[in-house]
């Protein structure tokens, strides 16, 4: 699988379904129900979580200033709200209908170290958001973390999460795995790309490759499904080859915990 980018229609569909999702489950489960993927939270913590996540970047989206959205009063707006399922699904509307009206030339802050246009990064950046936290809504339900066949997503959307985290997330200053020693280690996901991470004390370089061919047989490797791949380097599960125990290692510090 040659490895591309999802389109923005893509990735606002992709924010439809995981809405949905994580409205139904959270639903399910109860607003007191604990959340096994994120140890402390309870299922009222992640929807006014995930709601205000949507309305602060709707205001990016919509060219407000994101210093001036109080995230706390959304979050406690969220935790107050008599229908919290309604309020989460109120905010994705408003958060879709702002990324389909804005411009393709959109001219807004982003943040991860990707060369996106705006418009493409932050549709992309809410679906996996979104995705994720559906994923947790479905842990809290099910009373457990998450295998393969509980990803709902295709490979090519889960492979694209896999990348939005190496590529974008980990080589931020603040995030990836550090090493006194450096090493060179491997992310591969079946029938698709190859990431080369090169670790040390700063944050890691990822090269994204289409095969493995060329890779120093001394890297170390982490492989499986794209699904499993996706929920172990996001902190939700998955099963995945790992032989000289680099997930437990990047998740003192390049693991998505929230």
């Amino acid at each position: 699988m040659t490895f591309t980018v999802p389109t923005v229609d893509r990735h606002l569909t992709g924010i439809e379904d995981a809405v949905a999702r994580l409205g139904a489950w959270a639903d399910r489960a109860g607003a007191d129900s604990p959340v096994p993927t994120c140890p402390g939270w309870t299922v009222g913590d992640l929807l006014a979580h995930q709601g205000m996540v949507h309305r602060w970047a709707t205001a990016v989206v919509l060219g407000d200033d994101p210093r001036a959205v109080d995230d706390a009063a959304l979050e406690a707006e969220g935790h107050a709200a008599g229908d919290q399922v309604a309020w989460l699904r109120s905010g994705a509307d408003r958060l879709l209908a702002a990324l389909r009206d804005a411009p393709d030339d959109l001219d807004v802050m982003t943040f991860l170290a990707q060369p996106f246009p705006a418009k493409a990064f932050w549709a992309r950046r809410q679906c996996h958001e979104t995705t994720v936290h559906a994923l947790d809504a479905l842990s809290a339900l099910e009373g457990r973390t998450l295998r393969a066949d509980d990803v709902w997503v295709s490979d090519e959307l889960a492979t694209d999460g896999v990348d939005e985290l190496l590529v974008g997330f980990w080589q931020r200053r603040t995030k990836g795995p550090r090493s006194e020693e450096p090493y060179t280690a491997t992310v591969s996901v079946t029938d698709g790309p190859v990431w080369v991470l090169e670790v040390s004390d700063v944050a890691p370089v990822t090269r994204r490759r289409q095969e493995a061919d060329g890779i120093p047989p001394e890297s170390r490797r982490l492989t499986g499904s794209a699904r499993d791949v996706h929920l172990a380097l996001w902190n939700r599960g998955g099963a995945v080859d790992d032989e000289t125990g680099l997930l437990q290692e990047w998740r003192e510090r390049g693991a998505i915990t929230w």
